[in-house]
């Protein structure tokens, strides 16, 4: 069972956030929103307290977010995956060895279909699908690619988690520190 059977990926913004994620029992983490400064110690302190950090490539400050960032956050940050809209990154991740989550914003109909096409070319290990509240769209892409899915945005409840998870979501991000202890069957 991918993330260990961990449904709820915890997706920190604030590292007052991470901190206490540190003490919590999850293994995966999604490290959001941080300066390229701090992702060294971050990722470190992570992996110190025996996390598995999934870092969002299109959100690290001072970072351009093309192959050549792709490449040093495999290399010297090493994280247990990177995140991003961009396919570039995503290639350069798979060729890394790590776990390449591609990010599609499905907006319409329109741009679920280009999703298709590129999804087609990158092959990414996981799909997260935002907004992630929308369970027939979820079944569909997931039919569709074969890929398995990640639900992400706009998850506010526990019965938005687990709709998704109904729906053949592998796990959901969620940065709400309520729905990050919460038990689901």
């Amino acid at each position: 069972m991918p993330f260990d059977g961990q449904p709820v990926l915890p997706a920190v913004r604030k590292v007052k956030d991470f901190e206490k994620l540190m003490k919590l029992p999850h293994t995966y983490i999604i490290l959001l929103d941080c300066h390229i400064s701090q992702l060294s110690q971050l990722v470190g302190m992570a992996k110190a307290n025996s996390k598995k950090v999934l870092l969002h490539a299109d959100l690290i400050e001072g970072l351009k977010n093309d192959e050549y960032a792709a490449e040093y956050l495999c290399q010297v940050i090493k994280p247990e995956g990177i995140i991003s809209t961009r396919s570039g990154v995503i290639t350069k991740t798979k060729q890394n060895g790590l776990l390449a989550i591609q990010r599609l914003f499905l907006l319409d109909t329109n741009a679920l279909e280009k999703s298709y096409v590129l999804l087609e070319r990158t092959r990414p290990d996981f799909i997260e699908v935002l907004p992630g509240v929308i369970p027939h769209i979820i079944a569909e892409v997931l039919q569709r690619t074969g890929i398995p899915i990640i639900a992400g945005g706009l998850i506010r409840s526990a019965e938005d988690v687990t709709q998704a998870l109904r729906a053949g979501a592998s796990a959901v991000t969620s940065s709400n520190l309520g729905l990050w202890n919460h038990q689901f069957s």
